[in-house]
Formats: C-alpha cells, sequence, structure tokens
C-alpha cells in the first residue's frame, strides 16, 4: 500500500556520516541465519580490506562453528546485492566502500549448522 505525506519533511537526517565516530558498514553473512540480519558496524575507511577477515569478523562471526571453516579465497563478496570482488590490500575507501554500504559474503560448502542455514 502506497502512502502520501500531507506536507514535506522539513527536517536534517539524522544519520549522515558525520553524527557518526567513522563511516558505517553493514556486513552479512549469507546462509548462517543464526545472525539474524547483517551488522552494523563503525569502520575507518583507511581500514585494509583484508583487516575484515583477521581483526573484525572473528569478533562478531567467530562463535559459529563454520566460522573456522571459512576458506577465504573461496569467498564471494555481494556488495548491494551485486557479486563484487574488493581487494584487500586496499582500504574499504578505496574498494568503493562509503556510508552505510551494504555488504554480504557467501561461503561455499558452508550453510550453517548440519546445513539448515542457521
Amino acid at each position: 500500500m502506497s502512502t502520501v505525506t500531507l506536507k514535506p519533511y522539513d527536517f536534517p537526517a539524522k544519520d549522515v556520516r558525520e553524527n557518526f565516530p567513522a563511516p558505517l558498514l553493514y556486513i552479512g553473512w549469507d546462509d548462517h541465519l543464526m545472525f539474524a540480519s547483517p551488522y552494523c558496524l563503525p569502520l575507518p575507511p583507511d581500514t585494509p580490506f583484508g583487516a575484515l577477515e583477521s581483526a573484525v569478523l572473528p569478533g562478531i562471526y567467530g562463535e559459529h562453528p563454520d566460522f573456522g571453516k571459512i576458506d577465504w579465497s573461496a569467498v564471494q563478496w555481494l556488495k548491494s546485492g551485486q557479486p563484487w570482488k574488493p581487494d584487500p590490500a586496499r582500504s574499504l575507501a578505496d574498494n568503493g566502500l562509503r556510508h552505510k554500504d551494504v555488504i554480504r559474503f557467501r561461503t561455499p560448502g558452508l550453510t550453517g549448522l548440519k546445513g539448515s542455514h542457521s
């Protein structure tokens, strides 16, 4: 059902980059619904993309039994729903990631607890 506003919105957005300590990046792990939605993390734009694998993702997904089995060379990345090949040596900004972007990763052969997608 569509809606119509009676008055135009006339106030500044509260979720602009300047209101956060660093740009927000949403990161989700496909086929692992034990994590119901992507995590939203403030990450400095100069963070090397490779640091996600080694320093960021273990802290949020590391408790899942599949995490230790990930073959990072086979991970499939998606940016805004489209296949994407980030350069691990380049920064988040140099990989084209901006405030409130969404990335997801797929881990071929790993589909959650006993293949349950959870």
